[in-house]
């Protein structure tokens, strides 16, 4: 199994280097990761390092050159393979399917793929997890940023308080760089001391990225204060009320045809839906039943022909009032 950054920090702190990595996920949180590594090879005597840049008409014999070539002061060395994508294509794994076979002495290989979910899954990185070091390094989910936030500060020599990381972890949610460099930030301007709330609000600016996405998972997960936040970070970054309602009906549409299906594994295997999604409607299904997303879905058709100017009445209000009945059915009757 792919190591996750706690396995990865504990695996790097070794007196040897593995002799093929792959590093994917998050950019930044890969490009932290493989700086670490090559500041680790550095100690441990790889003086010599080549970089491989996969690209559109990328050479794939160039990495089996690369392992084969010999070293000009008798050192190790590491090959620094960069794979915006992660996906090498047929002759890509098959090339590095070959060189996880029979890794020439004295060379590592790194791997950076920028871009990574489930379905770049493949036998190539199969093969390369089975007999090397493979990791994953996903952006935290919305329950994990203050303990990152946190960690992030601690990392950094900072302290702060609960309050003062619970508002660092809003103001950047969803914003990984952003994060990183107002922890950079707080490390420059904050001297010795604890940070409190106070401080916090004056020193860090409002990073917080918002996506239409966000916004309907909170909202049927049923975290109704931070689905009416993302909405008011929607609103305030200019986003246009069409657009937005048009995601939330197309998954209220789908809430429905899970609700209506006989077999709901069979529909969201239909439907296509990881099991993390799969999950989150499942258990917004058993917070209402199926004529309460009806309801819904008449409200959202409501909202969409007032943004477009055919009902009156204040759009934005009433999609507040809408998220908070998908979020909190039991809401719904106060704000009908």
């Amino acid at each position: 199994m792919p190591l996750n950054a706690n396995q990865w920090a504990k695996a790097l702190a070794a007196d040897r280097l593995d002799a093929v990595y792959l590093l994917a996920g998050d950019e930044l949180l890969v490009l932290e990761a493989a700086d670490a590594l090559r500041a680790q090879a550095r100690r441990l005597g790889y003086t010599e390092r080549e970089v491989l840049e996969v690209g559109q008409h990328f050479d794939w014999d160039d990495l089996a050159r690369a392992g084969a070539s010999m070293s000009l002061f008798a050192s190790r060395r590491l090959i620094d393979l960069r794979l915006p994508t992660g996906r090498p294509g047929i002759d890509g794994a098959k090339a590095i399917t070959a060189f996880c076979a029979d890794p020439p002495p004295d060379v590592t290989l790194l791997i950076t793929a920028m871009e990574w979910s489930s379905k770049h899954d493949g036998a190539w990185n199969k093969k390369l997890d089975a007999g090397h070091t493979m990791v994953v390094l996903n952006a935290p989910r919305p329950h994990e940023w203050n303990a990152w936030v946190g960690a992030r500060l601690a990392s950094r020599g900072l302290s702060a308080s609960a309050d003062a990381v619970a508002l660092l972890a809003e103001r950047v949610e969803g914003n990984l760089l952003a994060a990183a460099q107002e922890v950079d930030k707080l490390a420059v301007l904050h001297g010795e001391g604890r940070i409190d709330a106070a401080e916090m609000e004056s020193l860090v600016a409002d990073s917080a990225r918002y996506d239409v996405f966000k916004l309907t998972d909170a909202a049927f997960a049923g975290d109704g204060a931070r689905a009416l936040r993302v909405l008011a970070g929607l609103r305030s970054e200019g986003d246009e009320l069409i657009a937005l309602m048009g995601w939330m009906v197309n998954q209220l549409q789908l809430v429905l045809r899970l609700a209506n299906a006989q077999n709901f594994a069979a529909q969201a295997k239909v439907e296509r839906l990881w099991q993390s999604r799969e999950q989150l409607f499942r258990q917004a299904l058993r917070r209402a039943p199926r004529e309460h997303w009806l309801q819904c879905l008449a409200r959202a058709a409501r909202i969409d022909r007032m943004a477009k100017g055919r009902e009156d009445g204040d759009p934005w209000r009433e999609a507040e009032r809408l998220v908070a009945a998908i979020a909190e059915p039991a809401a719904a009757r106060a704000l009908a």
